[in-house]
C-alpha cells in the first residue's frame, strides 16, 4: 500500500526519525517492509491485516510531520501501543493541544489518547482521582496543569502533598525546618517543577508560599481556596487521611489525587484509602476517577516491559 507524502523532505526526515529509528520500530513490531522513495511510503507484507494497520498509522505520523513537530520513537511506540488497546488514533489532537511550555519553552504535550483523557478530566472535575503504573505521568501531567493554571491566574497556590509513610509521618525527630524534612519525599515533585519552571523561579515561589509542600499529617485543619492541590502516591494514605485532604478543598480549588494501587506500602494490613475511594465517591458530579495503563508509560521502553512483567507475575501467584 502507498501513501504519499505532503511537502518537502522535512517531512520524510520528521517522519523516518533519527537513524529511521522511527520506521525500525513500526517493522520491529509489525510483520510488514517499509521503504521510501520520491515522497510515497511503501507498506508490504504477506498479510493484509497489518499492513491495513500500519498504512493507518503511517497516515497519522506522516499528518503530524506535515505539520512540522517532531517525531520520537517513544511516539511511535505509544501510537503502536494505543492501536494494541484498541483505541482510538487521533495523533494530530495529541500533538496540537499543548499543556504547557517548560522553562526552556519546550512544549508539553500528552503523549497517548489515555495521557489526553487525563488531563481533560483534570479539566471537567473538581477532584480527579487517577491511577496507573509508574511512568504514565500522573504526577508530572498534574504538575503541568498546576503550572498552567498558576501562569494564567486560574489559581493563587500550588499546594503539594505527600503521605510519609517511611517515616509514619512523625518527622519531627529529622533536622532542619519543614521543607527540609519533607523534601526527601517530594523529590519527583521538585523534579517535574524544576523542569518546568527552572529551580531559581520555583524557590522563590515557595519562599513565598505560592506553591508550598507539605507532608499529608500537616493538612489537618486547614482549608484550601483557589488552589490546585495534588496528593502523590494516594496508594499509601488511610481512608480517614483520604476523607481529611478530601474535606480541605475550597471555593475556587481543584483536587489531583494520583497513586499507583499496586504499590502501597503501608504497615501491616492496613487498607488504602485510594483502593476504597471509587466505591463510596463515584457518581457524585465534579468528581472523577481515570485508570491509565501500561499502554500510557511513556518512559524507556524497558520501563513499560517491566509494568507489564510484575503484572503478569502478580496475576500469576494470585491465581
Amino acid at each position: 500500500m502507498d501513501i504519499a507524502l505532503n511537502g518537502d523532505g522535512f517531512v520524510q526526515a520528521r517522519l523516518l526519525g533519527a537513524n529511521d529509528e522511527n520506521f525500525k520500530a513500526i517493522e520491529a513490531r509489525y510483520p510488514v517492509a517499509l521503504s521510501v522513495h520520491d515522497g510515497v511510503v511503501r507498506v508490504s507484507g504477506p498479510d493484509s491485516e497489518p499492513v491495513r494497520i500500519v498504512s493507518h498509522l503511517i497516515r497519522e505520523l506522516a499528518s503530524v510531520a506535515e505539520k512540522g513537530h517532531e517525531i520520537h520513537e517513544a511516539d511511535v511506540r505509544s501510537a503502536m501501543d494505543a492501536l494494541a488497546e484498541g483505541q482510538e488514533l487521533n495523533l494530530n489532537a495529541l500533538y496540537s493541544e499543548i499543556i504547557c511550555t517548560t522553562a526552556r519553552n519546550k512544549p508539553i504535550r500528552a503523549k497517548t489518547p489515555g495521557q489526553r483523557k487525563y488531563i481533560r478530566a483534570i479539566r471537567d472535575n473538581f477532584i480527579l482521582f487517577a491511577t496507573g503504573p509508574a511512568g504514565t505521568g500522573k504526577t508530572y501531567l498534574a504538575v503541568c496543569e498546576a503550572v498552567s493554571m498558576l501562569k494564567a491566574g486560574k489559581i493563587n497556590r500550588v499546594v503539594l502533598v505527600r503521605p510519609a509513610v517511611e517515616a509514619g509521618e512523625s518527622l519531627g525527630y529529622l533536622p532542619g525546618d519543614l521543607r527540609e524534612k519533607v523534601e526527601p519525599y517530594v523529590r519527583p515533585l521538585y523534579d517535574a517543577f524544576y523542569d518546568l519552571l527552572s529551580p531559581e523561579k520555583f524557590m522563590r515561589y515557595t519562599d513565598k508560599g505560592v506553591i508550598e509542600i507539605v507532608p499529608l499529617a500537616y493538612m489537618r485543619g486547614r482549608t484550601l481556596n483557589e488552589s490546585f492541590i495534588i496528593l502523590d502516591e494516594a496508594q499509601n494514605t488511610t481512608p480517614k487521611q483520604m476523607k481529611m485532604f478530601l474535606t480541605r478543598l475550597g471555593f475556587g480549588s481543584k483536587a489531583v489525587v494520583t497513586g499507583d494501587i499496586t504499590q502501597v506500602d503501608l504497615p501491616g494490613n492496613a487498607p488504602s484509602g485510594l483502593r476504597s475511594v471509587k466505591n463510596i465517591l463515584e457518581g457524585i458530579k465534579g468528581i472523577g476517577f481515570i485508570d491509565l495503563t501500561d499502554a500510557d508509560v511513556v518512559r524507556h521502553e524497558i520501563v513499560q516491559k517491566i509494568v507489564q512483567a510484575y503484572a503478569r507475575y502478580e496475576n500469576d501467584t494470585k491465581n
